[in-house]
């Protein structure tokens, strides 16, 4: 059995996330301990109790992050001779998770990278009021017209099943509800972001971005990535520079990705917080996607593999 590694992006997070794994593995507590000493923050308390820092994507990155982090070790512990997956696919920041876990991004300098990234993120955002809108219903070809004529507002995610994803800035996005419900849209959501991701916004932190690359990753994988921005396979350091300092300014084109990848594998297992990549898998593919980010999860995933491989 083929299968492949799903890593899900920010928008994923909630209060309680990796609460499961933390209260029956020692790994992940030992794991929440690493990574709040390298962030010189409680993670335990930013992700099991109501606050504001992880709504700040400076936090929100490297939480999600760590969740997926404990959720691929606690199911490559079970699995003989480890995870072996044909690639693994991150959604936007999930991306950065997938090239971690293939062994080229050290967990406590993902952890650091992460942080910086969304801290990044949000300078390059301040005083813009940004925001990002989810359109359900209209296609992307309309929405990519709707926005060459609209000022401030680009196409971020192409997600598949008419859904897409806005980003710019809220008042301009606000402006353009109307129009989207002339142009047939079933459902307009502002999403809870503290920025505007993959669009000219942050064009500012590319080079500072691609610097930080340079420096933490090592040209060490164990499988393949899928380009969020090209929809191309890498495995080597100096694609994964480029390819993820590119994706800051270009959409996430993750039905692309799971469409032109889905005859390569036979079941996708989405490593982290909630199911948001299952239910977008839903109407991009015929193959079963298992979400990983509980201890039920983990239970289904282990089943699954235990019969298969």
């Amino acid at each position: 059995m083929q299968y492949a590694l799903l890593f899900p992006g920010q928008g994923s997070q909630c209060i309680g996330m990796g609460k499961s794994f933390y209260e029956s593995h020692t790994l992940a507590k030992e794991l929440f301990e690493r990574a709040s000493n390298t962030l010189k923050v409680d993670m335990k308390k930013t992700l099991f109790e109501e606050n504001d820092l992880l709504k700040e994507s400076a936090y929100t990155q490297p939480a999600i992050y760590l969740v997926s982090y404990i959720a691929y070790q606690l199911l490559n512990k079970q699995v003989n001779g480890g995870l072996k997956p044909v690639f693994a696919l991150g959604h936007s920041l999930g991306e950065v998770s997938a090239v971690s876990l293939s062994g080229a991004l050290d967990f406590e300098k993902a952890l650091k990278l992460t942080h910086q990234r969304g801290k990044m993120m949000q300078e390059a955002c301040a005083n813009k009021d940004a925001s990002m809108m989810v359109v359900l219903g209209v296609s992307e070809e309309s929405l990519l017209s709707l926005c060459q004529r609209t000022k401030n507002v680009w196409c971020a995610n192409f997600n598949g099943g008419m859904q897409v994803v806005l980003a710019g800035v809220k008042d301009d996005l606000k402006a353009l509800e109307p129009t989207l419900k002339e142009m047939g849209a079933k459902r307009v959501v502002f999403l809870e972001m503290s920025v505007a991701s993959h669009c000219p916004f942050l064009e500012p932190m590319i080079f500072k971005f691609q610097e930080l690359l340079e420096k933490s990753l090592k040209d060490k994988f164990h499988f393949e990535i899928i380009s969020n921005a090209t929809n191309e396979a890498y495995h080597n350091k100096a694609k994964a520079v480029e390819l993820l300092s590119l994706q800051l300014t270009q959409p996430v084109r993750y039905q692309d990705c799971v469409k032109s990848n889905n005859d390569r594998v036979d079941v996708f297992f989405e490593l982290g917080c909630g199911s948001v990549l299952k239910g977008l898998n839903k109407r991009l593919s015929n193959k079963p996607t298992i979400s990983v980010g509980d201890n039920k999860g983990l239970d289904e995933a282990i089943e699954f593999l235990e019969e298969y491989v």
